[in-house]
Parts: C-alpha cells; sequence; structure tokens
C-alpha cells in the first residue's frame, strides 16, 4: 500500500520569494506526522498545498493517492480529508448541533453528530449557539467540524491552541484513538510537549526546507547526545572534589555532561556515599525536543520570517 501522503521536491515562490524550497516527506497510514517550524518556514504554505487550497510550482504531491491540485478529483479528496484550521468560519447564530449536523451533509458517509459532539467534549452544549462560546469551546467545535466527514485523513493546524491543560489532554487521547482506528493524521503544533506526546514521527522545516526528521526521540540525534547530569553541590564541598569536571550554574545546581552517563552516575553516586553525602536533585536528561527543535531552526534559519509563507498582495 502506498503512503497516505508523498511530497516530493516541492516548491512554491511568491513573486521572488520561496516560501518552499525543495520539500520532501511521506506520512504513512494510520500514522500521527507532526510538521514543525516557525511561522513563515513554508508549513502553512506546504499543508495547503497538500489541503488543495494553494497550487504548486514544482514537485510531486499525492494525498491518499489523488493530485490535491487536480480538479477533477477535487470533492473526491475533499469528501476523504477532514480539516481543522486556525481559523475557520462558523455562522455564529448556529448552534453547535446546527453547525456540526450542516457539515455532516457535505460528505456521504459522516459519523454521528452526537458521537461527535461527544467526542469533542460539547455534550450539553448542543443548544449553545457559536457567538456565546468561549474561545476553548469554539476551538472544540473546529475539531468536530474535522471529524465529522469520518476522514480517511485528518489535517491539523495548531489544533489545540485555547484549550485549558485538561482539554488539551482529552484532545490528545482522541487523536490517538483515531490514529489507532486507521486515521492518518499530519499536524502542526508550537506546543513541543504536543509534538513529543503525540507524533509517531516529527519533521522539522525551516527557510523553506526539510532541515530534519525522525521520532520525537531520534530527532537531530537526541537518542545519542551527551546526556546531562545536574544535582546541588554537597555543602562544604567544592566543583574540584568531584570525581568528574562539572560546571556550575546559576539556578546552584552542578551540571556534568556525558557521553556515557551509566558510568559517570556510578562514580558520582560511589563519590557520594563514600562521603556519607547526598546528591539532592539529581536528575539525567538529553536534550528536550524543544531544545532540539531551536537548535535547527535557529541554525538554519536563513532568511527573515516575514519574507516567508506570504501570499501575493
Amino acid at each position: 500500500m502506498t503512503d497516505a501522503v508523498v511530497v516530493e521536491d516541492l516548491h512554491k515562490r511568491y513573486g521572488t520569494v520561496w516560501a518552499v524550497r525543495g520539500v520532501s516527506f511521506s506520512v504513512e497510514h494510520g500514522e500521527i506526522f507532526a510538521l514543525l517550524g516557525r511561522n513563515g518556514a513554508g508549513k502553512t504554505t506546504t499543508l495547503e498545498i497538500l489541503e488543495g487550497f494553494r497550487g504548486r510550482d514544482l514537485g510531486r504531491v499525492d494525498v491518499l493517492g489523488l493530485d490535491p491540485g487536480a480538479k477533477a478529483t477535487e470533492r473526491t479528496l475533499r469528501e476523504r480529508i477532514g480539516l481543522v484550521l486556525q481559523d475557520i468560519a462558523v455562522e455564529p447564530y448556529l448552534t453547535v448541533r446546527e453547525t456540526v449536523a450542516r457539515n455532516a451533509g457535505y460528505y456521504p458517509a459522516p459519523r454521528g453528530v452526537d458521537e461527535v459532539i461527544g467526542l469533542v467534549g460539547l455534550a450539553g452544549l448542543e443548544k449553545k449557539k457559536v457567538r456565546s462560546l468561549s474561545g476553548g469551546q469554539k476551538r472544540r467545535l473546529d475539531l468536530a467540524l474535522g471529524l465529522i466527514g469520518n476522514p480517511s485523513l485528518l489535517f491539523l493546524d495548531e489544533p489545540t491552541t485555547g484549550f485549558d491543560p485538561n482539554a488539551r489532554r482529552n484532545a490528545w487521547q482522541l487523536i490517538r484513538d483515531l490514529r489507532d482506528a486507521g486515521t492518518t493524521v499530519l499536524l502542526t503544533t508550537h506546543y513541543m510537549e504536543e509534538a513529543q506526546g503525540l507524533a509517531d514521527r516529527v519533521a522539522v522545516i525551516a527557510d523553506g526546507r526539510i532541515v530534519a526528521e525522525g521520532t520525537p526521540a531520534t530527532l537531530g540525534g537526541r537518542d545519542t547526545a551527551r546526556a546531562r547530569i545536574r544535582f546541588a553541590l554537597p555543602p562544604g564541598n567544592t566543583v574540584a572534589d568531584l570525581p568528574v569536571p562539572a560546571t556550575p550554574g546559576q539556578d546552584g545546581l552542578v551540571s556534568v555532561e556525558s557521553p556515557e552517563p551509566t558510568e559517570t552516575l556510578y562514580r558520582l553516586t560511589d563519590w557520594a556515599l563514600r562521603r556519607d553525602t547526598v546528591l539532592a536533585g539529581l536528575t539525567v536528561d538529553r536534550p528536550s525536543l524543544e531544545e532540539v527543535y531551536l537548535h535547527l531552526t535557529d541554525q538554519n534559519n536563513g532568511a527573515p520570517e516575514h519574507a516567508l509563507e506570504r501570499s501575493p498582495g
């Protein structure tokens, strides 16, 4: 079976500015794929091309076996994908149920209206008008409109913006459940915790190019990067007393970087036990996904953000 999404050497230019230049990636059926990047990096343009809202200048794009730029199959593609965009225009004087039911009529085999309302956490608000919903409730309604068509592929653009922590966790579980039921999900997010917790694979786009791709655990060499061990220096000791090189931090903790954290930890704990002391606040970690993301985007940010992803006029 071919991948749900295939992008090969994609290019898109606005005037003299290349917003996307040589982007290639694929999304497997039934996986959650996160496309990460700064505002202006090219991710929105890439998604709009995949969704069929914007044409491309060069390259191959295949979405569920269809060319999103082909007019002949435009309706077929629309019936098989779901969209949760950052801004969705909805009639403010319709109720929640009326809004979801109206959109259900656009699809040949939609999910149940009440089922979807319950899935996104709007049960009990069916008769409430859209204009009176809170920001988070409106975002849940956006998610409901993306799900109502029972899509094979769901595009999520910043899906949990405006959600409180509990609502965000519930949305994450819903997205995982959709993936487990066979729905392919392509999302963008600025929450690195969201990408870490949801995505099977991640790609980072910067300056119109893919600069890294992998699982959240391996992106940018996270899994092989030097580990960072931090702890409070025991009273009466200096950094020079430690059995390994360490660097004091402004927060009162010292840091030790090591390619072999097991051996380094053994030396540190053995040193502490022989002195009948403790290494308070001891933690061991590798660079976080956010740290890797910031490094990749800073390193590859070769053009001003405002110069990219700008449509003519």
